[in-house]
């Protein structure tokens, strides 16, 4: 994919070249930039493109999901490229590599930030979960209105976006400090692909640090063990959907597993060894490997469904759960992800080591368990307050005994 012009004096050409820089690691996607060589010196142009090497070959992007859209838009710098330097050449200017530069930039700039990243969503590699999640953000950017180009991507616009997010005007309920810091998270990470791209020429999220946190985590629910017990003693009726999200919400309760896993659960994927079913998996969020092994109350579930996870959507999962809670005795709401939570607590509370349980839930970061660790300090400091009020027995009621 190149291009080669001559005058009397002056030889010039044009091509597009992976990683001229040669620093992008093998594992991660290198930068795509134009080439324009006058008399033996090079001057290289950003063309927004990012690709692994594996999918540069013979000058083009292959093994690409948008492989021919990607040529078509390098083929384009290039003409534009060889064009704006013949240009140079027939009036005799001096070529002015900057002001190409821009020109031909601006031709790449001409989308609006929403279609750049709905674009950049495919290229992302996340789980069908994460990718809807995404979709949903842009949604919200789309419905806010006040970022379409690039010059709108600023610090003071993503106040303002922050501002809106937590009205959510003519809606009649608001989005969780935690919901918020999510949507953030999302813009962030796309955003910060655009720096890379050089589409903008900083992520303004990198000079908001700390502005946005992710609101309580501390507060983690969970049910004891004695609320677990009141979930398995629980008996709806027989083929109801409430028997299924009971059934579903232990299963999850003694393997850890986070709905869409749980959703995705495959027998044969485990191995039998020593009558224990196990298995190292990945998960479909992250792709984070994860130790399983199949505990008992967790294989009478199985059981019950010839060795099969009832299948259920989330939605009617979570509103079923809310049934069943309150039907067993639960004085707050059930949700999927609280017995992911319960099982982490669970684990815990009987000895496991927590560097263990990170491998359990497949987190990629050990701080991700710590919380859990902290909730049960917290419960354990609420006993030892318990304590020492019993043992202030009052000085007069000590003299009459």
């Amino acid at each position: 994919m190149g291009g080669k012009t001559q005058n009397e004096k002056t030889m010039i050409t044009a091509a597009i070249v992976y990683d001229f820089r040669k620093r992008t690691p093998k594992d991660k996607e290198g930068p795509l930039e134009a080439r324009v060589t006058i008399n033996r010196r090079s001057y290289y142009i950003p063309t927004g493109v990012r690709v692994y090497a594996h999918q540069w070959a013979f000058d083009k992007v292959v093994n690409h999901i948008h492989a021919d859209a990607l040529n078509k838009r390098l083929s384009i710098i290039v003409d534009k490229l060889m064009a704006a330097v013949n240009e140079s050449l027939e009036s005799g200017h001096d070529i002015d590599i900057a002001q190409i530069k821009k020109n031909i930039w601006s031709t790449v700039q001409s989308q609006t930030v929403l279609d750049w990243m709905d674009g950049e969503l495919l290229k992302l590699g996340v789980g069908i979960g994460t990718y809807k999640h995404y979709k949903s953000v842009l949604k919200r950017l789309r419905e806010y209105g006040e970022i379409q180009s690039w010059g709108d991507v600023t610090v003071n616009n993503i106040y303002k976006l922050d501002a809106w997010l937590r009205r959510l005007p003519g809606r009649c309920s608001r989005i969780s400090g935690g919901g918020v810091y999510n949507y953030h998270k999302c813009i962030r990470a796309l955003l910060s692909r655009a720096e890379r791209e050089e589409l903008i020429p900083f992520n303004p999220y990198s000079r908001m640090r700390g502005v946005f946190s992710k609101g309580d985590r501390e507060n983690t629910e969970y049910l004891t063990e004695d609320e677990m017990q009141l979930i398995m003693n629980f008996a709806p009726a027989p083929g109801s959907f409430m028997e299924k999200a009971r059934d579903l919400f232990i299963f999850q309760m003694f393997t850890g597993l986070a709905y869409a896993d749980m959703q995705a659960f495959d027998i044969s994927a485990y191995k039998k060894i020593d009558g224990k079913w196990r298995i190292i998996g990945s998960r479909i969020k992250t792709g984070q490997p994860f130790v399983n092994q199949l505990l008992p109350p967790a294989v009478e579930v199985l059981e019950r469904y010839d060795m099969k996870v009832p299948k259920m959507t989330n939605q009617v999962y979570n509103r079923e759960l809310k049934l069943v809670g309150k039907a067993a005795g639960i004085t707050f709401p059930l949700h999927s992800h609280l017995a992911r939570h319960t099982f982490a607590t669970y684990m815990l509370r009987n000895g496991v080591k927590i560097e263990n349980l990170a491998k359990m839930l497949g987190h990629t970061n050990i701080k991700q368990t710590q919380r859990y660790a902290k909730v049960l300090a917290e419960s354990v400091h609420e006993d030892f307050d318990m304590i020492e009020k019993k043992l202030k027995v009052p000085k007069e009621k000590t003299k009459s005994t």
